[in-house]
């Protein structure tokens, strides 16, 4: 038990130095290098709980935002998810957008995707429990895609142009869309 939670205090303290410097820099110029030195550790223990700094920054977003979502009743408590969503965007809105400008649109939302299909197929199960309806596994899978790609995309537009959108009413929205799903 011990060394697990020095390896996830380890852990986070790479993701801790990663957005420091990611806050500074572009995120395509963040090197193993400067990460250990800001850590204070060498370099095997980095390589030793990441493959590399892609690596460090899934695990990172991870442990920040989706295993954070993936603890909410997304039935009932849906609003309160996006409202998480867009908290955790404006409170890391500087990393974010390094990201974002130094992987690219497609990249970051293929980030997402993975874990955002996990999120909404859990939802689209929880309805049909919940309505006793249940649906092929093709349109489950057809309705995981439309709804990831649609969160994935809000998401993102939201982290390059939130200033452009009324926050309320994106959060609005957002809750008629899932009300109505």
């Amino acid at each position: 038990m011990k060394y697990e939670v020095t390896s996830l205090n380890t852990k986070k303290l790479f993701a801790e130095a990663l957005k420091e410097i990611v806050v500074q820099k572009s995120f395509s110029k963040v090197t193993v290098s400067e990460l250990i030195r800001a850590c204070n550790v060498n370099r095997k223990t980095f390589y030793y709980h990441f493959t590399d700094v892609y690596d460090l920054l899934k695990w990172t977003l991870e442990q920040e935002a989706i295993d954070v979502v993936k603890k909410f009743d997304l039935i009932a408590d849906y609003e309160e998810v996006i409202l998480f969503a867009m908290d955790y965007i404006e409170k890391n809105d500087v990393f974010l957008k390094n990201i974002y400008d130094s992987v690219g649109r497609d990249e970051l939302k293929r980030f997402f995707y993975t874990d955002f299909i996990e999120i909404t197929i859990s939802m689209i199960k929880q309805v049909e429990a919940i309505t006793e309806i249940t649906v092929p596994e093709e349109f489950e899978m057809f309705l995981s895609s439309f709804y990831t790609e649609a969160i994935a995309g809000t998401l993102l537009e939201w982290i390059v142009n939130k200033e452009e959108h009324d926050r309320q009413q994106t959060i609005d929205y957002i809750s008629v869309i899932f009300r109505t799903a």
